[in-house]
């Protein structure tokens, strides 16, 4: 299985139209982990889009240093989710080329980073989605309730 996928510049554009509280002029997408995490090249170096977290940093300088943070386990884990992936595989639930494993209950609404809770979805539906999620979360203090959320279309 592999650990990287790739998407056409249209999905890309399309998945990351609900990011845009964050600042990703200049960037361009290069390939996601197995959960459709955005890895961007720009200027200064490599970034990440965690979508758990709806959080986008900047750990890589070069692309010398992503390669050998993903070329470790520890690496794989953090960034890639690799242990969630392969369970999932093993289970039998693989992405197909338009996919991405995603999570049933959504983490950032209470679900669980558990195995049993991972699916696959349409790359560009679950990017957008959990875009629309954290832009209507992301100002609240933490333990907040969640009674609802609106997603579009």
């Amino acid at each position: 299985m592999e650990l990287t996928r790739t998407f056409t510049d249209e999905q890309y554009a399309r998945g990351l139209e609900s990011w845009t509280f964050l600042e990703l002029d200049g960037m361009v997408p290069v390939f996601t982990s197995p959960f459709g995490d955005v890895f961007f090249q720009a200027a200064d170096g490599f970034w990440w889009l965690d979508t758990l977290e709806g959080t986008l940093e900047r750990p890589w300088a070069s692309a010398d240093e992503l390669r050998d943070s993903l070329n470790t386990e520890d690496g794989q884990d953090q960034y890639l989710l690799a242990g969630l992936a392969f369970g999932a595989a093993d289970r039998g639930v693989v992405p197909g080329p338009d996919q991405v494993y995603s999570f049933a209950h959504p983490p950032q609404l209470g679900g669980e980073i558990a195995l049993d809770n991972v699916e696959v979805m349409d790359f560009v539906v679950s990017l957008n989605i959990l875009g629309q999620i954290h832009s209507q979360i992301r100002d609240l203090p933490p333990g907040t309730p969640i009674s609802g959320i609106t997603i579009t279309d």
